[in-house]
């Protein structure tokens, strides 16, 4: 088969060498997705097979997929939490991995209010770097001339921490980008940044911004294309050049700087995404350029890629690559049938398209079937390997930016809320939630519904502030660093509704086919005729006076 022809394009054949090698090695890997994948799983298993872990289920250094599911059992970070927590605390042992733990990548997914670690070794920052250099080849079948200007992406760290037997917890991106890896990279012509190295690398938000979009509008007239990770980061980059617009024109046209950009190594330099809420803003602001989505990964393992990154946003579709793991999909059904045979997982090459399943993978670097959260729905194949489309993350209520809020947590916010009004005899009857992102950055809205004993003698303006703080405060970690650190997320808002609200949200429900007896308040909302209900009778609206408090590794709640 001819390589030009090994990825329908408009464009024909790879734009050099270097890409033909990287689309025939993706040809190579999806048109023997079960052949590979039973090779991943041999070799995890091979190299694994003295861990602590795996022996206490008797494996005895069997690599076959039969033995691999009759033995070893699903699992969820809780199950994991007490090995993950004796590495942290500096057990050296080989108990998850037989190759050191070099560091920790922490999720957005959090356990406890705090976020998830998972344990990585360092070559996976040779897997994650391989699958980086797939995605322009495959970009350049779609747009010509990348070659020929430079790319304008907005790319941050965030912090770090230390476990206290000394791993660095930290970021997959942060891990990412303070690599050799990505550090020490060489030229490559489709893929230059108008920001430095030092401009990505600097910790203070607002500087690294600054510095950014100061690069990005002296080289305006090379840029191509413009990005960030998620879609939220680029509307904060094009909100933050609104509001500083003149002080970035000021210095571009003086050769000077602005004052508050002080970090030394910016200064050494500079004298020479969950994402498709953000879709229709994007849309505004860049006047229906093509929006391109080019991979999917998590802090747990990198996953695939998307073969037509042109296509639209509610359209796209990633191609699991099976050497980056080994992956098993549990079918999804939001309510079995009772008495229904517990579900069987599903190999990669065997899912079916149209049908939607949980994604549970097995890492070289010691998870071991581990469910993830993703919700994936099957759209096709590329050759043998499965098309899927992102359809949400199970059980996750509110989401801005990489925060995800549960039910459980946004009822304890509510809880511990709500305790600051008994002084006024008022008590929340009923409340739910949605993601705002039509402000920017978004917030948290909550809508409460409120009994007063006296309604003249109720709790006042700055009570109902207090409230909006305290939910904040018993968020999770990723959210208040969010909040604090990154200014990702705005403020969170109560809006009081008056009473009955939620009596006329259960009528409406009703009405569109809801059983009266099986009705339960939804904790959040989307539907766009639900919330034009609710905002239409907000009695008074209340936003957090502060900011919560946030510190690595602190819990507040």
């Amino acid at each position: 088969m001819a390589v030009d022809s090994i990825l329908s394009s408009p464009l024909g054949p790879p734009a050099c060498e270097k890409d033909a090698k990287a689309l025939q090695f993706i040809e190579e890997m999806t048109r023997n997705a079960d052949s590979v994948q039973e090779n991943v799983l041999a070799q995890i298993l091979r190299r694994n097979a003295d861990t602590e872990y795996l022996k206490s289920f008797n494996l005895d250094g069997a690599t076959d997929r039969e033995s691999f599911k009759s033995k070893i059992p699903m699992v969820t970070y809780e199950d994991l939490r007490p090995f993950i927590q004796r590495i942290a605390d500096g057990d050296r042992s080989p108990i998850l991995s037989s190759h050191p733990v070099s560091e920790f990548l922490t999720s957005s997914g959090t356990s406890a209010g705090e976020r998830k670690l998972m344990p990585t070794i360092k070559e996976e920052l040779d897997r994650r770097q391989l699958l980086y250099s797939l995605l322009m080849p495959v970009m350049n079948l779609y747009v010509n001339g990348l070659d020929k200007g430079k790319g304008l992406y907005f790319l941050f760290i965030k912090s770090e921490t230390k476990t206290p037997g000394g791993l660095l917890a930290r970021p997959v991106l942060t891990s990412y980008y303070k690599s050799d890896h990505f550090k020490t990279r060489p030229h490559d012509p489709y893929n230059v940044y108008t920001s430095p190295n030092e401009a990505i690398l600097c910790p203070d938000s607002f500087q690294s911004m600054y510095t950014q979009m100061l690069c990005g509008l002296y080289d305006r007239h090379q840029v191509l294309r413009v990005g960030a990770v998620f879609a939220s980061g680029l509307l904060r980059a094009i909100r933050f050049l609104q509001l500083n617009w003149r002080q970035l024109a000021d210095d571009i046209r003086a050769g000077s700087l602005n004052p508050k950009v002080t970090d030394p190594d910016i200064l050494s330099f500079i004298v020479t995404g969950a994402m498709a809420q953000y879709i229709p803003t994007l849309d505004y602001y860049s006047g229906g350029l093509p929006k391109a989505c080019t991979m999917y990964a998590s802090s747990e393992c990198y996953f695939g890629l998307n073969l037509n990154p042109m296509s639209k946003p509610s359209e796209v579709s990633y191609t699991i690559m099976p050497n980056m793991a080994y992956f098993e999909f549990l079918p999804h059904e939001a309510a079995p049938a009772a008495g229904a045979q517990p579900l069987q997982l599903v190999d990669l090459a065997d899912v079916e398209v149209g049908k939607e399943y949980e994604l549970v993978i097995t890492t070289y670097a010691g998870l071991y079937r581990y469910h993830v959260g993703d919700i994936l729905r099957v759209t096709g194949f590329h050759n043998a390997a499965p098309q899927f489309q992102f359809v949400r993350r199970k059980n996750v209520l509110l989401s801005i930016d990489s925060d995800k809020t549960d039910e459980a947590e946004l009822q304890a916010a509510v809880e511990s809320a709500s305790r600051l009004l008994k002084g006024y005899d008022t008590s929340v009857v009923e409340y739910t939630s949605y993601a705002d992102t039509a402000t920017i950055p978004g917030h948290y809205v909550v809508y409460w519904e409120l009994l007063a004993r006296e309604p003249t003698a109720g709790p006042t303006g700055e009570v109902m502030e207090r409230c909006c703080l305290e939910m904040e405060e018993c968020l999770n970690s990723v959210y208040r660093q969010c909040r604090v650190a990154d200014g990702s997320i705005g403020a969170l808002e109560i809006r009081v509704v008056r009473n009955g609200t939620f009596e006329e949200l259960m009528d409406y429900a009703i009405s569109r086919g809801a059983s009266i007896n099986q009705y339960k308040v939804p904790r959040c909302v989307s539907f766009t005729p639900i919330t034009e209900l609710l905002d239409s009778r907000v009695v008074s609206t209340h936003f957090s006076p502060s900011l919560p408090h946030w510190a690595p590794d602190r819990r507040r709640c």
